[in-house]
């Protein structure tokens, strides 16, 4: 377990992982890298989602057409399409 402590009075930083403490005190032009792999979220569902936005237009809304099995963007239901005279 990585622990960071900085101490704003002395403008000190103290890094300590696995009993190894890295202290860094200011004035010091040093730079340092730190790097830890984190936690992925979940893997999607690879191939399991289709969009067809070869025919999209402004304000396209995407929308799922089962005669095709695939999600789509066109022309057919935009922010327009889907009000009557109001606004999306």
């Amino acid at each position: 377990m990585t622990s960071i402590n900085v101490t704003e009075v002395t403008n000190t930083v103290v890094a300590t992982e696995n009993g190894t403490t890295t202290t860094i005190e200011t004035p010091v032009t040093t730079v340092v890298t730190a790097s830890t792999i984190g936690p992925q979220g979940p893997q999607g569902a690879a191939g399991n989602f289709t969009l067809s936005d070869d025919n999209k237009v402004d304000k396209s809304i995407i929308y799922y057409d089962s005669t095709a099995s695939t999600y789509k963007a066109d022309s057919t239901w935009t922010t327009s399409t889907i009000t009557d005279g109001g606004n999306f």
